[in-house]
């Protein structure tokens, strides 16, 4: 399968509607034909434009999630659009990431359960999430992380469990901490022998410095793509048969113990 990161900015001086016909463009002229595009985490708003979270939240039947389920029909192929700020639930405002099939419509949608609160006001405006989800397509079973959830191994043990195969996985990384993006995603991939389609935003947002260089990791931790720091679209050939294979040839997921908790944490070694 083929697969599109389209590594996108979020400029402070382009208004929203502006930033969606915009990507709405570049998509549609990608002159090559793919199964999967995958955008960042709330690149529409902008992440770190906290003052137009509540402002610029919608549905999950609004404009972003209309104008890509257009393009996933038009190119008849698989749109993870990244998150969106979701109204939902009365007055609630969640990070909600969702995947659109060539049909136009939503297969797969999830709401980031660990919301950010390092110099971030995220942990302030959204409500976590409180579910995962998988849904099955032509090349495996599919699951979502957001950002910060990186950094939770306990969640992706549970994505696996759920027959999770390849876990998409949009973020707005900061650039001073792009070791931490690129460590994280390789290990996430390695210890759950899962692919992780990361695609991360780039440019600046409110004085922020995104990291770019959004990654494909494949379940023995080989990094099939990787972009530099630009607003782009790197393209990538995968093959999702790979997670089957090495699950069969490495079997680490089945010599892991579904509970620990008989350890013995309180003896102390003099």
């Amino acid at each position: 399968m083929k697969v599109a990161l389209a590594q996108l900015a979020s400029p402070d001086d382009e208004t929203a509607p502006h930033r969606l016909e915009r990507v709405r463009q570049l998509l549609r002229e990608l002159s090559t034909d793919v199964d999967l595009i995958v955008a960042p985490e709330l690149w529409r708003v902008g992440y770190n434009h906290f003052d137009d979270y509540r402002g610029g939240a919608e549905t999950l039947d609004g404009p972003t999630v209309q104008v890509m389920a257009a393009i996933a029909r038009e190119r008849n192929c698989h749109v993870h659009l990244g998150s969106i700020v979701e109204r939902a639930d009365g007055d609630k405002l969640r990070n909600t990431a969702v995947l659109i099939g060539p049909n136009g419509r939503i297969i797969h949608h999830y709401s980031k359960i660990h919301v950010f609160g390092y110099a971030s006001r995220e942990v302030e405006l959204l409500q976590p999430g409180d579910r995962i989800r998988t849904a099955p397509t032509p090349f495996g079973t599919v699951a979502a992380t957001t950002c910060y959830d990186l950094r939770f191994p306990g969640l992706w043990t549970e994505l696996v469990d759920a027959d999770a195969e390849l876990v998409i996985v949009p973020a707005a990384w900061p650039a001073k901490r792009l070791a931490h993006w690129r460590l994280l995603t390789s290990a996430r991939a390695v210890d759950n022998q899962v692919f992780v389609i990361a695609c991360n935003a780039t440019g600046t947002h409110n004085g922020v410095e995104l990291a770019g260089h959004s990654r494909i990791v494949d379940p023995w931790g080989e990094v099939i793509a990787e972009a530099d720091d630009s607003e782009s679209i790197t393209i990538a050939e995968i093959d999702p048969s790979v997670v089957g294979r090495t699950r069969a040839e490495f079997p680490v997921l089945a010599d892991r113990l579904d509970d620990y908790s008989f350890l013995n944490r309180r003896e102390v070694l003099s």
